[in-house]
């Protein structure tokens, strides 16, 4: 995107896509800055990621990242856009830099199956809503999936992987009997 870039992961550590991302943002700030003669930071803000439940969610964010610059009126189909993976995926074209996940081989027997399939998640528009649930879960770091999913995720990292509640916790409206409060 103009301003932004989307990348799909997948990873055999908690920690690997944020390591990726500092040696990325490390490398590539500095081969900027040797280039343009600058100095400083590129980046305006931390990057954003959300744990992703594969099962449920892994075609649809393929689907919403593959879709955005169509979203955003800068082309009229995913394939037409440059630093997309769809033509990878519904085409065929080779990418030294794409490696086929699990999900996508299931969706058909050879090549030319799955890349129909694929095509085929494309036929329509992705659901406002399910748009506003992969936002929210990324902007918020916070899990794309089920509850079991959440609590999954929220055992190996050791932190809240869901929104909190908002407000205040509410107070008992009567103590227990025989209780005492200081007033």
């Amino acid at each position: 995107m103009t301003n932004h870039v989307h990348l799909l992961v997948s990873a055999d550590s908690t920690t690997a896509p944020g390591a990726l991302m500092k040696a990325l943002g490390q490398r590539y700030v500095q081969y900027v800055n040797r280039t343009y003669l600058r100095s400083g930071t590129l980046w305006e803000g931390r990057y954003r990621s959300c744990p992703v439940d594969q099962e449920a969610y892994l075609l649809a964010c393929q689907r919403y990242i593959e879709l955005n610059p169509v979203r955003a009126a800068m082309v009229r189909h995913p394939a037409d856009y440059p630093w997309s993976s769809y033509r990878a995926n519904a085409e065929g074209e080779a990418s030294t830099l794409i490696q086929a996940h699990g999900l996508y081989s299931a969706l058909g027997q050879d090549a030319e199956q799955r890349q129909a399939a694929y095509r085929a998640l494309f036929r329509h528009e992705l659901e406002p809503g399910l748009v506003d649930e992969i936002r929210r879960a990324t902007n918020g770091n916070f899990v794309l999936g089920d509850e079991r999913f959440a609590r999954e995720i929220e055992a190996v990292v050791g932190r809240r992987a869901v929104p909190g509640k908002s407000g205040r916790p509410r107070k008992c409206a009567e103590p227990p009997s025989g209780a005492l409060l200081d007033g």
